[in-house]
């Protein structure tokens, strides 16, 4: 496992860490131990970093994340996110009371008396704007109640008015082979401003491990058969905001690129890790086997120049046209 500095956080956590939406809901049925095998085997394999939100399973992945620190003597650092609690989800929602009682159930759900990191989960565009919301994070910290804060955005025009802010020490962005417009025009600004960079949807909800076809079908509470057009949530979280199809399409144009005893999940998160400014991919895991698989990213060797090149037209050629402008 390789490490890399979390931002002004400061933590050293591993370059492969661990997305806990999947273990939470809306992935489909995940038993308690499958997610606790997934769970202990990423910390075996020196993942040290987890991704949690309040509203992931209403708090299910948290309470999983503090059985997995009772179970275990190993140091390991938590994220979680607040404010998707709220109905309506409202820029005005985000004020001290509110963001304070999240904060308290998550501390509550994870058994622990400071959160490493609190990000805000996708917060209304305005919300970025507002001085007087980190101002409040910024008296949290002075509490005791978070060790650091950071954000969880939608768009590249979020994330970097988010960086205006001095405190802000993470961004969590959806960056993938099917997402490049962070490494285009956000990483520059993160890297001069210090700020980590956590990737989230780094497999594209499945459609990067290529093991899906047109026949593929989803669970009802599966958000990749509820969400494809924003039903739920912002389509851009389900396939990265890419039409199934043209999706499939992609993956077949990246098959060839792969080298030789590397799967398509691992070559797609080792592109992830050729990106210096990105502090950790955090692929999810429904059980061990997928924890290891996405472990061994880690340590592969770097992508040559071409294959990179090749990587950016298929990019070009179908992904762009759909997704470049939207997020």
């Amino acid at each position: 496992m390789q490490y890399r500095q979390l931002g002004k956080a400061g933590y050293d956590v591993s370059s492969i860490s661990f997305g806990a939406w999947a273990i939470g809901g809306t992935w489909g049925e995940v038993s308690e131990a499958d997610a606790m095998s997934a769970l202990h085997r990423a910390l075996d394999l020196g993942i040290n970093f987890f991704d949690t939100a309040d509203v992931y399973g209403d708090g299910r992945s948290e309470r999983l994340i503090a059985r997995l620190r009772r179970e275990r003597p190993e140091a390991f650092y938590v994220a979680t996110k607040a404010g998707r609690r709220l109905d309506p989800h409202t820029a005005g929602g985000y004020n001290r009371e509110n963001l304070r009682g999240f904060i308290e159930r998550s501390l509550q759900n994870l058994e622990a008396d400071t959160l490493d990191l609190l990000q805000l989960h996708c917060p209304p565009p305005e919300v970025y704007e507002r001085d007087e919301v980190f101002g409040v994070l910024d008296d949290f910290v002075k509490e005791g109640l978070l060790r650091a804060y950071g954000v969880s955005v939608e768009t590249v025009d979020e994330a970097l008015t988010a960086i205006g802010h001095p405190n802000v020490s993470t961004v969590q962005i959806i960056f993938n082979a099917f997402r490049f417009k962070p490494a285009e025009q956000f990483f520059a600004a993160a890297r001069e401003g210090g700020v980590g960079i956590l990737a989230r949807v780094p497999l594209a909800s499945g459609l990067l491990t290529g093991k899906m076809t047109a026949q593929s079908s989803f669970a009802p509470d599966d958000h990749r058969n509820f969400n494809r057009h924003g039903e739920a949530f912002d389509k851009g979280e389900t396939f990265s905001g890419v039409d199934f199809e043209t999706g499939l399409q992609a993956v077949d144009a990246l098959r060839p690129l792969v080298p030789k005893n590397m799967t398509l999940a691992e070559f797609a998160l080792r592109w992830i890790l050729m990106f210096p400014e990105v502090s950790c991919a955090i692929p999810g895991a429904r059980n061990a086997a997928q924890a290891e698989a996405n472990a061994r990213a880690a340590d592969l060797p770097p992508l040559s120049e071409d294959t990179m090149r090749g990587v950016a037209d298929v990019y070009d050629r179908l992904i762009r046209p759909q997704v470049q402008d939207l997020w």
